[in-house]
């Protein structure tokens, strides 16, 4: 797999070395000062515009850069001034003074174009490349991790093959999709997956209902808008190519406490004899391997850039992690006598994975330390061949030897990718535009999971029968887009200025998939997982489980506007309206409209308040829709049922909703942006009401004929506070340091909804299937975890609990957990109080110190595994047990309580980065060569027992004794559950190394 794809790098490197032309070069030097006082800028970026070659100032100010021969003219830009563009005149030296207080003219990319940032009314935050996170990051949302107050991107544990979960100002939505709109160079809802962070120029995030209404029911949750990187006109003079390498080693950060074996034999646990820390055995010291090689060029009106990166990432469990090899283009040119733009994008991603088993480390927590790993190891008479040599607990429920399942098991799949993108934009007339975009993006996924005939985990070995298991998944995603609209700017009288844009979106998305269980196979002799013919289930028609699906035409059309006003260069307004329609819906609610309107001012222009550079207020409101997850919710529902006597009929499982509409949402936001000085910065306060919310539930079957159905039931409010400040700390010809702080906090109330309250999230088995830890319930706050308050343990073992009503009886059942003499309480809140992300850059001479701090605050977590596995019970006397400071002496019965619910405050080093810029001799052939070290997670304050403090801000469920993980539903309504099938964190550290050439 390795091998292919360092092929794919080695072809591209010859074929681009291949065309390359000579690199002719012009040493050039220069000195960066304040043109207020000629104080030296510190750490200025100086750029070589239309080439990919860059460097950072020296202490003193000044720069050294080896310039290609055509290059045109100097980017320079630094924190709080204004960027200019220095033309090259031929000089070897150059004196460059750079202005304060021009803030507001860096652009910013919003729905169907872009503004300057002096005319953004909503909340609207540009993270830049400069600013992104550091290290082997294999994820882009992981980019913007802490970096934009109010995104939330968390990745618990770190599966390198699990998406993170992202969300822009908490619960946007139930049943519909809770992760923002992802827009890729124009293209809407491309893949994340399909772009490599290393070819990520920018982030544009569009945090308010006044920012994304412009893109309906799509951009509900949000909308985080990506830039690429582009080509570079260097009239022709040859091809520019850079580098840039990562390796990168990874061990487990936290763990869950359990027993050593002799601990486990001193607290009364079996003894079966051996000594193992099944945990050592299941996981490795990871590794990645991360190469990424770009060319780029072009002449005065065509630029084009291609890259490629390969990714080899090895997790800490065994047999996870994945191959990837990614491919992106990038071209522009004009035409027409310059009226005609053409912009073309293309990337595919080919990515083998191993997905190993997450239950491994579940498993290798909890299997009895004193078991042998191979039967032929036992003391006891065991048939170890039975289960490939290794030994099992036979008959103890939910124990699976967790060496056995990562030896004897495969987990393997395979993701392919293509998008295509193509924008033309003509200049009809000097103020007015047309622009035509059309793009398609196509991924097959295939996966196989392969149990041998001897395996004890989900193989079925003790059976006398169809023995052994092969499931093979495979999916296919399409996806169309069509656009055009057409932008019209005009001056009115001097003082003002308008804009219009105005157009038309098709949308289409089809999905299929298909799905082959099969079992039975003769022996262990060979993977039968590829050739499934020998099966014997085919032959006698037995225990086949396949399944095909097909999605309902899943389009949706819309008609959009928007105008823009700026009046005296310090007044703006905007105004946007979006009519949308989708065949999700039920056929009488399928069209919905969208407004939204805007205003900012200026207001530094008109009080001139002495030291402040900007004042800016600014307010919006919008209104989005989101649409549900699946497709076709609004039909019923049936299964395929096969009679004993050859016939097939069909069942109702969910009930037709033709009235299903629209989850709506509405937002106001009011901000500040201000700067003075060295300080800067931005407050965001916010309200968000959305109604009709979209959930599956139980009805009335005597009414509606089954009782399932979806259906709209409720009404969510959120309000919340942003605040992002950055100040230059120290500036000086020694030392540089800037530092910077996203806060944010928010608070989600369950206003209306279908029944007054209930109970959700089942803590599952063994022997808590009926206990449901989240109450949701009208006016109050959504991720309430409910239940008893522990209050110690009596003389039989068993919890005692509070008399939390007073009324001298303990009602502790769960069959009565909503009534009103139980005694049950609000044990804590799954969503945190707040969070914040701390950036500081240094830089000393040639180096460089980048050191970001996260933290969440005031959330807390079930710990589910000392919830099972931390009372010392005689009947587990086989498992091995949680061993935490916060265990009860004594206590010998496990039911949920406030015992096993934590505070999980962290604070954490999440990013270290030390690096250095390296100077080459003129005549070297490499330049700007730069050296970095990074640690990833190098330590965690936290008095959290689990194995990852991390907000958990959805549920899938409990599953048990070797049951599959169904995450096709996530239930944003119950956060704070962390799960006993969680991947571990890790702590990594990498080498980096980039030069161009």
């Amino acid at each position: 797999m390795k091998k292919t794809l360092t092929k794919y790098l080695s072809l591209l490197c010859i074929l681009l070395l291949s065309v390359g032309s000579t690199y002719a070069q012009q040493m050039i030097s220069g000195v960066v000062s304040d043109a207020g006082n000629g104080d030296p800028l510190i750490g200025a970026n100086v750029l070589v515009k239309d080439s990919d070659v860059g460097t950072i100032t020296d202490i003193d100010g000044s720069f050294t850069l080896n310039v290609p021969a055509g290059a045109e003219a100097l980017m320079v830009s630094y924190t709080g001034y204004s960027e200019q563009m220095i033309p090259l005149t031929g000089q070897s030296s150059y004196t460059i003074s750079l202005a304060q207080g021009e803030l507001l003219n860096e652009v910013v990319v919003v729905g169907y174009g872009s503004q300057s940032a002096k005319e953004i009314t909503s909340s609207v935050v540009s993270v830049s490349e400069e600013e992104f996170n550091q290290g082997p990051i294999n994820d882009p949302a992981q980019l913007l991790q802490g970096k934009v107050a109010g995104l939330q991107v968390y990745n618990r544990g770190g599966d390198p093959n699990g998406n993170s979960t992202i969300r822009l100002r908490g619960i946007s939505t139930v049943g519909a999709n809770a992760e923002p709109l992802i827009v890729i160079d124009g293209v809407i809802g491309a893949s994340l997956d399909n772009v490599d962070p290393n070819d990520i120029e920018s982030v544009d995030v569009l945090k308010d209902g006044s920012a994304s209404a412009i893109y309906g029911s799509r951009g509900s949750s949000g909308v985080i808008i990506v830039t690429t990187k582009k080509g570079a006109k260097n009239g022709g003079n040859g091809m520019n190519i850079s580098y840039s390498g990562q390796y990168g080693v990874s061990d487990i950060l936290q763990s869950v406490d359990v027993m050593t074996a002799d601990e486990f034999v001193e607290a009364g646990g079996t003894d079966l004899g051996a000594r193992v820390n099944y945990l050592d055995e299941v996981t490795r010291m990871g590794t990645s391997n991360i190469h990424s090689l770009a060319a780029s060029g072009g002449t005065d009106k065509t630029s084009y850039r291609v890259s490629a990166n390969v990714r080899n990432v090895d997790g800490i469990l065994q047999n996870s992690g994945f191959d990837q090899f990614n491919t992106r283009l990038n071209f522009s040119t004009r035409a027409l006598n310059d009226k005609l733009s053409i912009n073309f994008q293309s990337s595919f991603t080919n990515r083998e994975q191993q997905f190993g088993f997450n239950e491994a480390l579940r498993y290798a927590t909890t299997f009895n330390p004193t078991a042998p790993i191979n039967g032929a190891d036992s003391p006891f008479p065991f048939n170890s061949d039975q289960f490939g040599g290794y030994f099992q607990t036979l008959g103890l429920f939910d124990s699976f030897n967790p060496v056995g399942i990562v030896d004897q098991n495969r987990n393997d799949g395979r993701r392919q990718e293509f998008n295509y993108g193509a924008t033309l934009k003509y200049n009809i007339l000097d103020n007015l535009s047309a622009n035509f975009r059309i793009a398609r993006q196509s991924t097959d996924i295939n996966n196989t999971t392969y149990y041998p005939t001897t395996s004890f985990f989900r193989g079925n070995a003790v059976s006398p029968t169809r023995k052994g298991r092969a499931d093979l998944y495979s999916q296919q995603n399409e996806f169309d887009l069509y656009e055009a609209f057409a932008t019209y700017t005009a001056d009115i009288g001097g003082i003002s200025s308008l804009s219009f844009t105005g157009g038309y979106s098709f949308q289409e998305n089809n999905f299929f998939d298909n799905f082959l269980s099969i079992g039975d196979f003769p022996d262990d002799s060979k993977e039968f997982v590829n050739i499934i013919e020998v099966a014997q289930d085919l032959n006698t028609g037995g225990f086949i489980n396949a399944n095909s699906n097909a999605s309902p035409a899943d389009r949706i059309i819309a008609f959009f506007g928007r105008v823009n006003y700026n009046f005296d260069d310090a007044i703006f307004f905007n105004a946007s309206l979006r009519r949308e329609g989708a065949t999700k819906l039920g056929a009488d609610n399928r069209w919905g409209w969208f407004p939204a309107v805007g205003a900012g001012v200026d207001l530094n222009k008109y009080l001139d308040i002495a030291s402040v550079d900007v004042l800016k207020l600014r307010v919006g409101y919008g209104v989005t829709g989101s649409l549900p997850i699946d497709n076709g919710l609004s039909q019923e529902l049936r299964q395929i049922v096969n009679g004993s006597d050859g016939s097939v009929t069909t069942q109702l499982l969910r009930a037709a909703n033709p009235d299903l509409k629209w989850e709506e949402k509405g937002e106001l936001n009011l901000g500040v942006d201000f700067q003075a000085g060295k300080l800067g910065g931005s407050i965001d306060v916010y309200d968000r009401t959305i109604s009709d919310f979209i959930i599956e539930r139980d009805v009335d079957a005597a009414v509606f004929g089954v009782g399932r159905r979806v259906e709209n039931a409720g009404q969510l409010n959120t309000q919340g506070l942003e605040l992002a400040l950055n100040y230059d700390v120290v500036g000086n010809d020694r030392l540089t340091w800037n530092t910077g702080v996203v806060f944010s906090t928010y608070k989600t109330v369950l206003e209306e909804y279908v029944i007054p309250q209930e109970t959700r999230a089942v803590l599952g088995a063994p022997g808590q299937n009926e206990t449901e830890m989240i109450r949701v319930k009208e006016g109050e706050e959504i991720g309430q975890i409910w239940g008893p308050i522990f209050n110690g343990v009596d003389d039989n073992g068993s919890p005692t609990f509070l008399d939390v009503n007073g009324d001298n009886t303990i009602n502790v059942d769960q069959a009565n957990a909503l009534a009103d003499d139980v005694d049950f309480a609000v044990l804590g809140n799954g969503i945190p109080d707040f969070e914040l992300g701390w950036t500081n850059q240094l830089t000393v001479g040639a180096w460089s110190v980048n050191a970001f701090f996260r933290g969440a605050f005031g959330h807390s977590l079930v710990n589910t595994f000392r919830a099972f596995y931390e009372p010392r019970i005689a009947s587990q006397s086989s498992y091995n047990y949680v061993n935490t400071d916060l265990a009860e002496d004594g206590l010998t019965e496990a039911k949920f309580s406030s015992l096993y619910v934590e505070k999980a405050d962290f604070f954490k080093l999440d990013n270290l980065t030390i690096s250095r810029n390296v100077t080459l001799p003129a005549a070297s052939p490499i330049g700007n060569l730069n050296v970095s070290l990074t640690g990833q997670n190098l330590f965690v304050i936290t008095s959290y027992t689990g194995a990852d403090p991390e907000p958990s801000l959805t549920d899938f469920g409990p599953v048990d004794n070797g049951g599959v993980l169904d995450t096709s539903r996530p239930d944003v309504l119950s956060p704070g559950i962390d799960r006993r099938n969680n991947y571990f964190s890790a702590r990594t550290v990498t080498l980096g190394l980039k030069f161009n050439f």
